[in-house]
């Protein structure tokens, strides 16, 4: 039986400020601003016990800790499934994620690597005994699904070449009921059968493979999991594809990766943890391209590919060196972690709840469509701040339609936003963004005092 009644109460319930406490990375589905944006938003789930948030809560002190939390650990990323049996089962496995998520209003996003023989016995090798175990393994996940999920399914499987006439026919018979069964769990559900990456396959190769693997059950396919090729190469090469298999069929490619993108020129190790790597843009359903459904981190990075480590170990040094890697100015203006000298004025004022000293609120457009927009809101603090309320006045016709991280008022043309427990501490010194939004009217960039 269907959860929808009891996770509609427990959303219902939750309200705003314990959707943010939840850690909800917050999104926009790929047709924002066609209508009304509040009916378009669509949150992507931040699962607060990933490898890299278990390791940045363990060492608070290390040098490392807070660029691995700011750029990787609060940036929303698959959940991976890839044990017939695990700890507790499959199903309590999977619930508690669309449980987190459904909490937090927000959609999961779940990678499904389980098929037998998967990675032809590479650094991932593994996967299920049969494919008969495989299918019911699948029935038990797509049980538990209810609500919104976008789900990447096995990644890499159809590009090997590993694969004798038989045993590619029962992988492909498996892919199409997993696609079928797992699209059927939810009308909110998104299914993509991976397809590799640009360097890989050729987009005829890549097309006759996954429509032999039950395309047409699926929403599209993903590319570039785990990979490095440029969101622009892996752009043109998914529109090839869908050229092939049709343009209803859409993509959504790996970006945790690829900010530098791949190995110049390249080595047999160009795709198992190459160095000088950086990750790339930030999650995100609001691409403004067309057929490319969002960019997702699917692999997690810091998460070893086999070389510097064994095959999922998450290495901190290979963490840091992805998100430092990315530049001061990821993801978007304001460097959410790298202290900035700033020249603002100081302000006691009590109607902005901020601190004394220097505090200058940085507000910064993500992304803009037609009539909206989405922003997010740093602070740069001289004193450590525990507990704040900011508030500033918009120049102009803008106004937020919605909002995650915090909780938020308006009067009139002004906005106050004030934390919501778990982001209330700011270091003294420190550039944090705080808290994201998406708005109607004119995309607005600038600062003021806090």
């Amino acid at each position: 039986m269907k959860r929808r009644t009891r996770l509609a109460a427990i959303v219902a319930g939750a309200a705003t400020a314990a959707v943010a406490a939840l850690s909800a990375g917050f999104l926009l589905s790929p047709n924002a601003g066609a209508q009304d944006v509040s009916a378009q938003a669509q949150a992507l789930w931040t699962n607060p016990n990933t490898a890299a948030a278990r390791w940045v809560a363990q060492n608070p002190n290390d040098s490392r800790a807070n660029m691995i939390r700011d750029r990787i650990a609060e940036t929303p990323a698959g959940t991976w499934f890839t044990q017939t049996n695990p700890t507790g089962g499959i199903s309590s496995q999977v619930s508690a994620v669309v449980d987190g998520a459904a909490a937090a209003g927000a959609a999961p996003i779940m990678v499904v690597y389980n098929i037998p023989n998967r990675d032809c016995g590479g650094a991932s090798g593994g996967g299920a005994s049969s494919h008969e175990v495989y299918r019911g393994w699948i029935d038990q996940i797509a049980a538990q699904i209810d609500g919104p999920a976008y789900i990447v399914l096995e990644p890499d499987v159809i590009a090997h070449d590993c694969y004798g006439s038989t045993e590619r026919a029962q992988i492909n018979a498996s892919l199409s009921y997993a696609a079928q069964k797992l699209n059927a769990a939810d009308p909110a559900v998104k299914v993509y059968i991976d397809a590799g990456n640009s360097a890989w396959l050729t987009p005829s190769v890549a097309a006759s493979r996954l429509q032999a693997a039950g395309l047409q059950h699926a929403d599209g396919f993903s590319l570039n999991v785990s990979n490095y090729r440029t969101t622009e190469e892996s752009t043109s090469w998914a529109n090839q594809v869908r050229g092939i298999v049709g343009s209803g069929k859409t993509a959504v490619i790996d970006t945790s990766r690829n900010g530098n993108g791949p190995l110049t020129p390249p080595n047999p190790n160009d795709w198992c943890d190459p160095p000088g790597r950086a990750i790339g843009k930030f999650p995100t359903t609001s691409t403004g391209v067309a057929g490319i459904d969002a960019y997702l981190w699917v692999k997690l990075p810091g998460e070893a590919d086999g070389c510097a480590g064994a095959a999922g170990q998450f290495i901190p040094d290979l963490a840091y060196q992805l998100a430092n890697n990315a530049g001061s100015g990821w993801p978007g203006q304001v460097e959410p972690t790298d202290p900035v000298t700033s020249d603002a004025p100081t302000s006691d004022d009590p109607t902005t709840g901020g601190p004394g000293g220097d505090c200058t609120i940085h507000i910064d457009p993500v992304s803009t469509w037609n009539n909206g927009w989405q922003g997010k809101v740093s602070i740069t603090t001289d004193e450590a701040i525990n507990g704040w309320t900011l508030s500033w006045t918009w120049p102009g016709s803008q106004s937020i339609q919605s909002s995650w991280n915090t909780q938020l008022t308006t009067s009139g043309n002004t906005v106050t936003a004030r934390d919501v427990g778990w982001n209330a501490n700011v270091a003294a010194g420190q550039t944090k963004e705080l808290f994201g939004f998406v708005a109607s009217g004119p995309a607005a960039d600038f600062d003021a005092p806090c």
